[in-house]
């Protein structure tokens, strides 16, 4: 498993905000980052365990949210 050389960061707000759409976000940042597809792999079963407050705590620890 391959992590990114870099944290990505990512914006999220308004219609931005939707379960979806960070998912959606925070795996293309990932993989511009560098991270392979295991390691994106990691964090979308993680982060689809939960509610959306378990998605978004998920999603802080593998990107910067700003």
């Amino acid at each position: 498993m391959k992590e990114p050389k870099i944290i990505p960061e990512i914006k999220l707000n308004g219609n931005n905000g939707d379960a979806f759409t960070i998912l959606s976000k925070t795996t293309e940042k990932l993989m511009k980052a560098g991270a392979d597809k295991e390691y994106v792999e990691k964090y979308l079963n993680e982060a689809a365990a939960g509610d959306y407050d378990h998605l978004l705590g998920v999603t802080m620890k593998y990107v910067d949210v700003y």
